[in-house]
């Protein structure tokens, strides 16, 4: 199991809104543009999350992963249940929140061509090549490294709801999510331990936090250094040595 960081390790994001990725080359990159396809992202991903992920409902109930309510589901059939008049307002009513989270997860699993028309996607596959080819291909090469896996996670420091959407956009839609933004890495992968028992685990990402959590977890950990400004060259083979150092 490879357990990845999100935010500047996978996905691009906040380095591009605040320039600091363009400037990293020296006049070399429009930093401008960079700031502007960032930006474009930005709003993208909070319209997605008010306008079909309930994220101005809950965006005070951050949870670490999407099923995690799921004991509070008595599965009443939601064709026609009134989300926007059910009188939900806080953590404390779990079985409403359970329900949110029910959509969510069948929205993630479908994707985004479940709910938008195809002029739609097409603009989202437009800025998601726009932004590769300004990165030098950073999301499609990151996207072939989760690709060569067997099962990848992905931990962020990031809330739930923005994270999974953000996943939907880069086409990361086929890797779980978890958000550490209440629990911390370390309970984060703990949880991801006991979801995969008896398996090998690697860790990869650009921040402290996460490789201190795997180092108490005993994990080998693949620190991702953006001083390159491309993404890793990684391969299976090249995990396959750190794995080998710790098991």
């Amino acid at each position: 199991v490879f357990v990845w960081d999100m935010d500047e390790t996978l996905v691009l994001l906040k380095s591009l809104i605040t320039g600091t990725y363009a400037k990293a080359f020296n006049g070399s990159k429009d930093v401008q543009k960079g700031i502007e396809i960032g930006k474009t992202w930005e709003n993208q991903i909070l319209r997605i999350c008010d306008d079909y992920f309930f994220y101005e409902q809950i965006e005070g109930c951050n949870k670490p992963f999407v099923d995690v309510m799921r004991e509070y589901d008595d599965e009443l059939d939601l064709t026609d249940y009134d989300f926007k008049n059910d009188g939900f307002n806080d953590d404390d009513n779990k079985r409403k929140l359970a329900y949110r989270h029910r959509i969510i997860a069948q929205k993630y699993k479908e994707g985004l061509r479940s709910v938008f028309g195809e002029k739609m996607i097409k603009s989202w596959d437009n800025l998601y090549q726009e932004t590769d080819d300004f990165t030098d291909k950073w999301l499609s090469s990151a996207k072939a490294c989760v690709a060569e896996q067997n099962v990848n996670v992905i931990v962020t420091s990031g809330s739930l709801i923005p994270s999974l959407v953000k996943c939907l956009l880069f086409r990361l839609d086929d890797l779980f999510v978890y958000s550490s933004w209440e629990v911390g890495k370390y309970k984060c992968f703990s949880l991801i331990k006991e979801r995969f028992a008896n398996v090998q685990f690697c860790a990869i990402g650009d921040g402290w936090e996460e490789c201190e959590a795997a180092e108490n977890m005993q994990w080998p950990f693949v620190q991702i250094d953006p001083g390159p400004h491309r993404f890793p060259g990684l391969t299976f083979e090249t995990l396959g040595h750190y794995i080998g150092v710790i098991y």
